[in-house]
C-alpha cells in the first residue's frame, strides 16, 4: 500500500460520519473544515443557507459528534462551532 492510498483511506474514514447526513450538514462541515471556529451567523453568511437550515445542520452534526460547540467568551449569547473529525 502506497502513502497516497493510506492518505486517501484516512481522509475517507474521517468523513464517514457525515456521509449519510443531508447536503446542508455536509456543506456546513466542509466550511468548518476550512475555517477553524465559526458562529452560526458566520456559517449562514458563508454557506448562503438560511439560519434555520444552518441550525438544523449543526444539530445533526452534533448528534454525530462531528462538531463541538462552546460558548463565546466575548458574547455569551453566541456559540462557537468547531469541526471535531
Amino acid at each position: 500500500m502506497s502513502c497516497t492510498e493510506v492518505a486517501a483511506t484516512d481522509s475517507t474514514d474521517r468523513w464517514e460520519a457525515v456521509r449519510d447526513l443531508p447536503p446542508s450538514a455536509k456543506l456546513v462541515a466542509k466550511v468548518l473544515d476550512y475555517n477553524e471556529t465559526m458562529t452560526q451567523s458566520q456559517l449562514a453568511e458563508e454557506t448562503l443557507l438560511p439560519p434555520r437550515t444552518v441550525r438544523y445542520a449543526l444539530t445533526r452534526l452534533e448528534e454525530q459528534d462531528v462538531v463541538d460547540s462552546r460558548f463565546s467568551f466575548s458574547d455569551a449569547r453566541k456559540r462557537l462551532y468547531t469541526l471535531s473529525v
